[in-house]
C-alpha cells in the first residue's frame, strides 16, 4: 500500500490529511460532501453517496456543473472494478456542413450549436440501479432540499461565479440565454459570497428524476421541454437524441508505474494522456520533487502525451489508432527517446495503428468510487432550458470541422472529452480514488498528484497542495504563483517558455481518498477551492 508522511509538509495548506473509519466524502464543497456523509449514515453505500454527492453539486457548484452536463466514474465493489462512461453523442440531425451553414468556421462555444446529449442524470440512475442501497428519491433529497431553500454562496463558487457573469452580460445577448441570467443572475446581477440562492425550477427537475429513475429527463416531461426548447431556438437536440441514450459500462485502461497500476477511464476521454506521460516516466528514478530535472521530464513527457491525445482521442471506435498502441511499451519509449536535456516543440506520433466537479467516495464495506462530472467550461453553452433549472453543456465546441480529423464532426458521436476519474490499485487491491478537475489541467493534474503520491512519498492533502505547472502549447509552461522560483529559472534554462499564472483558478481543483492497509481511511482535498472532506 501507499507510504507516506502524514505530518505537515511545506507545501500543506492549513489544512490536513482527514482520517476516517467508516466513510468518507471528499468533494469540492463542504455541504455537497455532508449530503453523501448524511446518506453513509442512513446506511447508503459509497455510491450511493457519490451519487447525493453529485447531485448536490449540480445545485452548489454550479459554476463547473449541471443536470446538462455529462458524467464519468470508475467503480471499485466486491473486489472487481467497473468503469461507467456516460458521456452523450452530438444530436442526429447535427453535421458539419448544418454548423457551417450557420456561418461557423469552428465549432462556437455557447447556444445551443454545441450541445450534445446530457448523461449526467442517466449516470445518478445507472449507478443507483447497479450498485446502489438505497432509492434514487432518498438519495437525491438532499439535492432537493437545497435548490429548494436555498444556500449560503461560498468564497470560490462566488469568485467563480462573478467571473461567469461578467463574461455573459455583454456576449450573451441572444433570446436563447435568458433563461441563463433568470437562473444565475435573477436581481441582474450574480449572487453575493454569502448570499442566499436557491432555483425552484432545479428543485423540481431533481424531484421529476428521482421520482421517474431520470425517465422523466430522456423520454419524459423534461425530454419534451428541452426538445421544444430547442425547436424553437433552432438547436439541433431531439427528444429523440435523449430518448435513446444510455450510458455505457467500459473496462478501465491502465498503466503499471512504479508497483502500483494506475486506472483511467478509455476513450473518448482524455485519461490516456496521463497515463502515456506515465508510460514514458515509469523507468526513470526520481531522487527530488523539487528539481528542474524531474520537473523537466514530467513536462516533456506530458506535452508529447498531449499531442498524441489532441490528434487522436475521439470516440473508441472512430479512433485513427489503437488505444492499446498508444499505451503500449514499445511506443512509449519511442517517445520518452525523444526527450533531451532541452525543451522541445511537441509532435503526435505514429504509433502502429490498430467548468467540471470531482468526488470520491469510501465505505466500511470496501466499496469506493471516483466520480466526476461537468458541463465544459464553466457554465457550459450558456442556455437554460426556461424553469428547469437544466444548464446544457457545451460539449460539441470539442468536435472539429474537418472532415479528416479523429475527432471531426459527426451524427450520433461522442467528442474529445476532458473530465477524467482516476483509481490507483496495487496487487488487484484498491488503493483509493483520485480526480483533478479543470478541462486541459486535468491529465496534468493526473500525472503531478500520482508522482507526488509514489515517487516523493507525499500525503494526499500535500500531494494536492504541492504548487503545480501547467503546459499550455509549444514550449510554454504556467506556473502556480506559488512555485519555486529558483527552479523556474532552470526550467527556462532549459529553453521552457515559463509564464507565471496571476492567481491558481486554472491549475485544477482535485481530491483524493486513500484506504490504508489497516483500512483507516485517510483524504485529501484542494487548498485551491472551498473543498471539503466529511468522515466518520
Amino acid at each position: 500500500m501507499i507510504k507516506f508522511d502524514p505530518l505537515y509538509h511545506p507545501y500543506s495548506s492549513i489544512r490536513n490529511t482527514v482520517y476516517g473509519k467508516k466513510g468518507m466524502v471528499a468533494t469540492s464543497q463542504p455541504l455537497a460532501a455532508q449530503a453523501g456523509l448524511e446518506i453513509l449514515k442512513k446506511g447508503g453505500n459509497a455510491i450511493d453517496a457519490a451519487i447525493a454527492t453529485a447531485a448536490c453539486l449540480t445545485v452548489v457548484e454550479p459554476t463547473s456543473n449541471g443536470i446538462g452536463g455529462d458524467a464519468f466514474a470508475i467503480v471499485w465493489t466486491k473486489g472487481e472494478m467497473h468503469g461507467l462512461n456516460s458521456s452523450g453523442p452530438a444530436p442526429n440531425s447535427i453535421s458539419i456542413d448544418a454548423v457551417k451553414n450557420q456561418g461557423h468556421e469552428e465549432m462556437p462555444k455557447y447556444g445551443l450549436t454545441p450541445v450534445t446529449v446530457p448523461g449526467a442524470p442517466a449516470a445518478w440512475a445507472e449507478l443507483s440501479k447497479t450498485f446502489g442501497r438505497l432509492p434514487l428519491k432518498e438519495v437525491l433529497q438532499p439535492a432537493i432540499t437545497y435548490a429548494k431553500e436555498g444556500y449560503p454562496v461560498s468564497p470560490t463558487l462566488g469568485h467563480f461565479w462573478k467571473k461567469g457573469y461578467q463574461s455573459f452580460k455583454d456576449t450573451l445577448t441572444d433570446d436563447v440565454f435568458e433563461g441563463w441570467f433568470k437562473t444565475f443572475a435573477p436581481n441582474g446581477k450574480p449572487p453575493e459570497i454569502g448570499e442566499i440562492w436557491k432555483s425552484p425550477g432545479h428543485a423540481r427537475t431533481l424531484e421529476l428524476i428521482a421520482e421517474t429513475n431520470a425517465e422523466a429527463f430522456y423520454k419524459g416531461e423534461l425530454a419534451e421541454k428541452i426538445d421544444a426548447f430547442s425547436k424553437k431556438h433552432d438547436g439541433f437536440i431531439r427528444k429523440e437524441d435523449l430518448e435513446v441514450f444510455a450510458p455505457e459500462w467500459v473496462k478501465p485502461i491502465s498503466v503499471s508505474y512504479k508497483g502500483y497500476d494506475v486506472w483511467e477511464i478509455p476513450p473518448n476521454g482524455q485519461g490516456i494522456i496521463a497515463l502515456m506521460a506515465l508510460n514514458m516516466l515509469k523507468d526513470d528514478t526520481f531522487h527530488s520533487r523539487d528539481s528542474a530535472e524531474s520537473f523537466h521530464l514530467q513536462i516533456e513527457a506530458m506535452k508529447l502525451a498531449f499531442t498524441d491525445g489532441l490528434q487522436y482521442i475521439t470516440q473508441k471506435d472512430k479512433m485513427g489508432v489503437a488505444v492499446e498502441q498508444l499505451l503500449s511499451s514499445q511506443y512509449a519509449k519511442e517517445r520518452r527517446d525523444l526527450i533531451g536535456t532541452e525543451a522541445i516543440d511537441p509532435f503526435p506520433g505514429k504509433p502502429s495503428k490498430g467548468g467540471t466537479v470531482y468526488l470520491a467516495a469510501a465505505d466500511d464495506e470496501g466499496n469506493m468510487i471516483s466520480f466526476i462530472q461537468s458541463n465544459y467550461m464553466g457554465f457550459g453553452s450558456g442556455v437554460v432550458v426556461p424553469e428547469t433549472g437544466i444548464s446544457l453543456q457545451n460539449r460539441g465546441h470539442g468536435f472539429k470541422l474537418d472532415p479528416d480529423h479523429d475527432n471531426c464532426l459527426e451524427p450520433g458521436k461522442k467528442t474529445y472529452h476532458t473530465i477524467i476519474p482516476g483509481f490507483l490499485t496495487k496487487d488487484g487491491k484498491p488503493v483509493g480514488p483520485f480526480g483533478v478537475m479543470g478541462g486541459f489541467m486535468q491529465p496534468q493534474g493526473h500525472l503531478q498528484v500520482v508522482m507526488n503520491l509514489i515517487d516523493f512519498s507525499l500525503n494526499p492533502q500535500v500531494s494536492l497542495d504541492a504548487p503545480r505547472w501547467q503546459w499550455v502549447k509549444g514550449k510554454k509552461v504556467l506556473l502556480e504563483p506559488s512555485f519555486p522560483e529558483h527552479i523556474a529559472h532552470a526550467l527556462a534554462r532549459k529553453g521552457h517558455q515559463i509564464e507565471w499564472a496571476l492567481d491558481s483558478g486554472s491549475f485544477g481543483r482535485g481530491q483524493m481518498i486513500i484506504r490504508q492497509e489497516n483500512g483507516v481511511l485517510a483524504g485529501g482535498t484542494e487548498s485551491r477551492t472551498d473543498g471539503a472532506i466529511a468522515s466518520w
